[in-house]
Order: C-alpha cells, then structure tokens, then sequence
C-alpha cells in the first residue's frame, strides 16, 4: 500500500512521507486513524516503489512496544495515544486508532550510542548537539550516559533542526520541557535494557508527544520502530572489525548506503532494486521478529 487509499467512516485528511492521516466521516469525536504505507524515504525524498509489508511490521512494533510501555514490562505505565479500537479491516495490520492531542513542536532524540551525525559533530569539536564529551571515543562508541538532543519539528518539507534544552523550554515552557527530557530519557533506558536483554543494541531513537485535553502528556505517533531508531546487533558490536560491520542497522540503512554510491541528491531518486527491497524488508522483519518473539 503505497498511495491513501478510500476507507468507509473515514475522510483522508493528510499524507506524509510515510503515513496518512484520516479523520471520522461525521466530522470526528477526537479520533484520529493513523495508516503505515509501504513507502520508503530517504534524504527527503519518497522513493519508488516502496517496501512490500514494510507498514505492517512498523506497525506491529510500534503497537508492541506501546503495550510494553504501557506495563506489560512491569514498569510503570506511559500514557499513550491509543484509544484500544480495531483498526477498519481496510487497514487491518497497518494502522492505529489514536486520540487527537495538541502535539509538541519538538523531537524528543536520545543516543546512547556515538554515531551518525553526531560522531561528525565530536570529530570536529568534541561535543554532540553543543553536549561536551570525553576525550578519545570512537565511531559507535557508549557514551557514559545517554544524551537528551532534541530537534525542533520543521514543516513538511523542510529539515528539522537540533535545538538546545533552553529554546525547548522557550517553546513548550520550563515544566513541560523538562518532563519530555525526563520521559525521553526514562523511556530510553527501558527500551534499551529490553533490546540488550534480546542480543540488540538501541543506539538512539527519536519520540514524539502530545498532549491531550486533560493535560496530560501522551506518547504519541511511532515509537522505537526501525524508522526512528538505530538497532545494532549486539555480537556484531563487540566483534566487528569495522565501523560497518559494527553498526550494521536493522533499518532502511541499506537503501541510504545504495542511493548514496549511485545518486548526487539532484533530480528524482534512481528506482530502488528488487535485492535491495529484498535486504531491505528482511531487516525490518528481523527486528520484529527478534524484538517481540
């Protein structure tokens, strides 16, 4: 499923790269239907085609790991914004029923992990996100303790950009940017003891939330799928003799590293290849599988 499609009782209201939004036929009673397409992006661009099944295992991770979250682990519960209601059979597998919340302009990342773009930035100037850090790490390297780094969510179209605790509590204000940065981090270490616990390392992840009419702060949109996390397989951490074999990602890192040694970012995007969806979709499924068995 790669376009929004019609679905009965609900109106197509938005698409993003990845998913479509929908609202209630009747005009909605605070519900929203939240749907994964099978597409793929990759520097700001949708590619094509898109993942065959890819919205259906996003979708399963996200819903367990909500479930987790909500105390299926034996932590205590994060609110989230799912209402508990099947999704229509149109859709079934790949979406959510979710309340509608005032969402937070900000991107709540945490990394555990030294990589990406922030191993560029410490390079340089010894910091991540403006964040000192110690002498002499690595490419993939743990960091002492995991980092708070949020971004502030650009409009559609445009990058989103790392911001400082400071302009988070200029936009959300002092009590609500500190309980993001508390959640973030908490959720964080839960998930990567979790992940640890099944042989895979979460070098970092990204959360989003809202808040609802009551006031209370919700988990809200993807969490801690392979779209917005890193997950490194844990034995191939510790005896890897590269960066790459080190960091080999359960994600859509094999579509970047092929459109990168192929396309100058100018133009449209080269179609991707059947082996390279192939690759792709079995490491996305791996990680399920591996996360939720």
């Amino acid at each position: 499923m790669s376009e929004a499609r019609e679905i009965p009782g609900w109106t197509h209201v938005y698409s993003g790269k990845v998913r479509d939004l929908y609202r209630p036929a009747d005009g909605g009673d605070g519900r929203m239907l939240v749907v994964a397409s099978d597409r793929v992006s990759a520097f700001d661009h949708v590619l094509s085609p898109g993942i065959p099944g890819k919205g259906e295992l996003l979708t399963s991770l996200s819903l367990w790991w909500f479930d987790q979250l909500a105390g299926a682990d034996g932590g205590e519960a994060v609110p989230n914004h799912l209402t508990g209601e099947a999704a229509p059979p149109e859709v079934a597998g790949r979406a959510m029923i979710v309340r509608s919340l005032d969402m937070l302009p900000v991107e709540c990342v945490v990394r555990g992990y030294l990589t990406g773009s922030g191993w560029l930035e410490y390079r340089a100037q010894g910091t991540v996100c403006g964040i000192p850090l110690p002498a002499g790490l690595q490419d993939g390297d743990r960091l002492p303790e995991p980092i708070y780094t949020p971004a502030y969510k650009a409009p559609l179209g445009e990058h989103d950009e790392n911001i400082s605790f400071e302009r988070t509590v200029e936009l959300v204000g002092a009590e609500r940017a500190a309980e993001l940065r508390d959640a973030s981090l908490s959720i964080y270490r839960r998930a990567a003891a979790a992940a640890e616990a099944r042989g895979l390392i979460l070098a970092d992840t990204k959360f989003e939330f809202g808040v609802d009419e009551d006031g209370v702060l919700r988990l809200a949109d993807e969490v801690l799928t392979s779209d917005s996390s890193r997950y490194w397989d844990r034995q191939s951490w510790e005896t890897g003799a590269t960066p790459k074999e080190r960091m080999a990602s359960f994600d859509k890192q094999i579509v970047r590293d092929w459109l990168s040694a192929r396309w100058d970012k100018q133009g449209t995007p080269p179609p991707l290849p059947a082996e390279i969806i192939d690759r792709t979709v079995a490491r996305y499924r791996e990680l399920l599988e591996r996360m939720t068995a």
